[in-house]
């Protein structure tokens, strides 16, 4: 946000200015130095004029002519929009005597424009918030993780929530990135450090401003099984591979699920040698392909290779994708469906995308592969008939 240079230097004397703050960061505030702070409830306005006044404290810092007043918030078919203006500016002078009592007259009318007393000087937690992230980014190298979490103790909140104009959208979205990359920047500190409690709470609140980030969820899973709280951290894994599913009909990276295949083993910690020998041996009971994340798909290769060099028979290797028509989050649980019942008993799928997925045919050579595909793509269309989606395959052999 670029800053403005402060005219009010040339209006005032030398009087100690009164000091006044407002909260923009969250639910809107106000109060003045040393006084107990009042709440958005306390502002008898209308969402027009309270969404007046806020433009005005934001670019306190200026004057702000007329004609930028009347574009911001009267549109080119509003009739006589200086009438309205100088009504609006009233109103809010009216509002900021019942906001601070017994003050003198806090905005000024001026030639050229319109801009604050001189004798106030003005206080805002998103400029402090600003402030202090651009000064943690200066230093990228020798960054203190605690200037950092200073500046992210600031943002209790998206900038005016409550206001939906376009102006303050676009002030919203800035603030919002500075916050999430503080974030980002402070969370491998904080992890190189072991403090995973504070890692918890600071990948809760980023998740509430932008779940589809997966740095968040990565680390809280990371911060959890470091407290020996696997079973929280599935829960996290999960939720957010639902959202994400539901909101972008994508599915979690690889990075999400190598921390949960951590979290599922960290789940068994502590049992004795007859729970683990009988969870391997009963723990799939389900009569179906064996679905695993693609770098587990990878040693199992591994693992076929070197069987292929002592059997000397074949394996095949298959991408299965659902092409472009397909609805992405439906057609793929339709799709892993076929695949999981339709595959032999431990045949080994692996997701590498949304919509895409390979699979291991082990001792099957490419003739008996398209068959294979065949048989799979003739389920598909025939228990999903009005589905849009057009399965392809692409097939190797897998050589030793």
């Amino acid at each position: 946000m670029r800053k403005v240079e402060n005219l009010s230097g040339d209006l005032g004397g030398t009087k100690e200015k009164k000091i006044i703050r407002f909260e923009l960061l969250g639910a809107f505030s106000y109060g003045e130095e040393g006084k107990q702070a009042h709440g958005a409830g306390a502002v008898k306005a209308g969402k027009k004029a309270l969404s007046f006044l806020q433009y005005l404290i934001v670019n306190h810092r200026r004057c702000i002519s007329p004609e930028e007043l009347i574009e911001k918030f009267w549109t080119e078919k509003s009739k006589a929009p200086g009438n309205a203006l100088r009504n609006m500016l009233f109103r809010v002078r009216n509002l900021l005597k019942e906001m601070f009592p017994g003050e003198e007259e806090l905005f000024l009318t001026l030639p050229f424009g319109y801009m604050w007393s001189p004798g106030v000087r003005l206080e805002l937690d998103a400029e402090q918030f600003e402030e202090a992230c651009l000064e943690a980014g200066k230093m990228p190298e020798n960054i203190d993780p605690e200037q950092i979490l200073k500046a992210i103790a600031l943002y209790r909140g998206d900038f005016l929530l409550a206001n939906d104009s376009d102006w303050a959208m676009v002030s919203r979205q800035y603030y919002r990135a500075l916050y999430l990359d503080a974030c980002r920047a402070v969370l491998p500190l904080l992890y190189k450090k072991e403090r995973w409690i504070e890692m918890t709470g600071i990948c809760e609140q980023a998740y509430r401003i932008d779940f589809a980030v997966e740095e968040f969820t990565a680390y809280q899973m990371r911060a959890l099984i470091a407290l020996g709280q696997a079973e929280r951290a599935l829960e996290v894994y999960e939720a957010f591979q639902e959202k994400l599913e539901q909101e972008f009909g994508l599915l979690p990276g690889g990075q999400i699920e190598q921390i949960r295949a951590l979290a599922l083993g960290m789940g068994r910690n502590g049992l004795q040698a007859d729970d683990i020998f009988r969870l391997i041996c009963e723990e799939d009971q389900e009569q179906h392909a064996f679905f695993c994340t693609f770098e587990m798909f990878q040693n199992i290769v591994a693992l076929e290779k070197r069987h292929l060099m002592r059997s000397g028979q074949s394996s095949t290797l298959v991408i299965v994708s659902l092409g472009k028509e397909a609805a992405p989050a439906t057609d793929s649980r339709r799709l892993e469906r076929i695949l999981l019942e339709g595959l032999r008993l431990g045949d080994p799928v692996a997701r590498l995308e949304a919509g895409s997925y390979i699979l291991m045919l082990a001792g099957v050579d490419k003739k008996n592969a398209q068959l294979v595909i065949n048989r799979l793509d003739s389920s598909f269309h025939k228990v999903y008939r009005h589905s849009r989606a057009r399965l392809t395959y692409q097939i190797a052999v897998l050589r030793y």
